[in-house]
């Protein structure tokens, strides 16, 4: 294992920007695809029915589970470049969060069955894909670590080979027993596997000279502190992304969670294309901002928001053309009895689409706002739209089905949008005074 370790995961070549370029590239492909893929491949292998059920558990439920596990840490960890927290340190409350992910992931479902939404199966399985999920979030303290280290090649690895093999021992037992429940329980086994192969041995190889496992007294407490209201924004954030997913499984039935979230697949794609965009240049924004470079830090987010806007409305523009033409192609490979699932929704493709893009460029203004330490006013804006989310999703998808859904999807995602702006525009205001005072 060690050489295995030494000879392939820490190998970064004559060119260390080309491989952190390459492998994160690589692993975010792989991370984003794997969810389309294996939504598709569900509900063409196991059924409609089923292909929901997955949905479900893994892009929503699931999802949900992995923010709780992941606690909304990676930006600040990564970002953390005074080390103002060792890596014990990071690694001890994700081991708190993983614990309070791990009774979420068991008792939502229960919870449902025992009111008679879900039946025992259906719970079973979404309770194994949100432990999947849980298991991916605890990774993260790893990979964000190998990221604050400058080796983002070693979390691109991980992503890549760790998502790779427990997607392929999903697919082979699914395709050998037919059951999705053993399926989830065997990707479970696998997702653990692949954290001790490309996570665990990259530490014990002590390459790394910078990773810090020492625990400060009282230290994880403090970051808890500094953390809980970036958490609470994360958890408000993915609810606001999928209020519309939750609305569909308590309002219509499984097949139709199954083919919103076909349709809402694309948006992994932009998110990929965004964070693909946007993490090579949080370095270089952060260091913009503590040395107080305000017309750099500006610049550099502007450029970053004009490529996202340029990519959102040629991505609407190549949706209105050729939407109807992918939506019937992605029938065609879900196989006979699927003509006309998907092509119906065409309108619907288009706003969600748009929603996405618009989620990308929350994400960057976000990002910013994490680097400016402004988490109060992330949190109050997460707040107010998770309350327009509740209020909006159930009526919407109950008055107008998957259309309902997906303009509600469109309509929460520009109000995130203008108010993290918003505030940012505001912040910068506030700082450029304050330098122009010190002056």
């Amino acid at each position: 294992m060690e050489r295995f370790v030494r000879t392939f995961l820490l190998y970064k070549g004559k060119n260390l920007d080309r491989q952190n370029v390459i492998w994160n590239t690589a692993g975010s492909f792989i991370y984003a695809a794997a969810s389309m893929v294996l939504a598709f491949i569900v509900m063409r292998m196991a059924g409609e029915d089923d292909g929901g059920i997955f949905a479900m558990g893994f892009s929503t439920f699931g999802q949900q589970v992995f923010i709780v596990a992941y606690f909304g840490i990676r930006p600040f960890q990564i970002t953390d470049g005074k080390r103002e927290y060792s890596f014990g340190d990071y690694l001890t409350l994700r081991n708190v969060t993983s614990l309070a992910a791990c009774i979420l992931a068991a008792a939502y479902p229960a919870w449902m069955a025992a009111a008679g939404v879900y039946s025992p199966r259906k719970a079973a399985i979404i309770f194994l894909l949100a432990l999947y999920k849980m298991i991916d979030g605890f990774a993260d303290v790893y990979e964000s670590e190998f990221q604050r280290q400058g080796s983002l090649y070693l979390t691109g690895k991980s992503n890549t080979f760790r998502t790779a093999l427990s997607v392929f021992v999903f697919l082979v037992t699914l395709g050998i027993g037919k059951s999705l429940l053993a399926a989830s329980l065997a990707a479970v086994a696998a997702q653990a596997a692949g954290v001790v192969i490309f996570n665990f041995s990259v530490v014990k190889a002590g390459i790394l000279e910078h990773i810090d496992q020492k625990r400060a007294k009282g230290a994880a407490g403090r970051l808890f502190s500094q953390t809980w209201l970036l958490f609470l924004s994360v958890f408000l954030d993915f609810y606001i992304f999928s209020a519309a997913k939750y609305a569909i499984d308590l309002k219509l039935n499984d097949a139709m969670s199954g083919y919103f979230n076909i349709i809402f697949m694309p948006t992994s794609v932009i998110y990929l294309m965004a964070n693909f965009i946007i993490r090579p240049f949080l370095t270089k924004l952060t260091d913009c901002w503590t040395e107080g470079r305000l017309d750099d830090f500006k610049k550099v987010g502007k450029r970053i928001a004009a490529i996202i806007c340029g990519l959102t409305a040629l991505a609407v523009i190549l949706t209105v053309i050729l939407g109807p033409w992918a939506l019937g192609i992605m029938e065609i490979l879900l196989g006979s009895g699927y003509e006309g699932s998907l092509t119906r929704y065409r309108l619907e493709f288009v706003l969600i689409i748009f929603g996405g893009g618009l989620y990308a460029l929350a994400n960057l203004v976000y990002y910013l706002l994490v680097i400016m330490r402004r988490q109060t006013m992330i949190f109050f804006v997460y707040l107010a739209m998770a309350a327009a989310g509740w209020l909006l999703s159930s009526a919407m998808v109950g008055a107008l089905g998957i259309t309902g859904a997906a303009a509600c999807y469109l309509i929460l995602m520009a109000g995130l949008t203008a108010g993290f702006t918003l505030i940012q525009q505001i912040c910068l205001k506030k700082a450029e005074k304050k330098q122009e005072e010190e002056r």
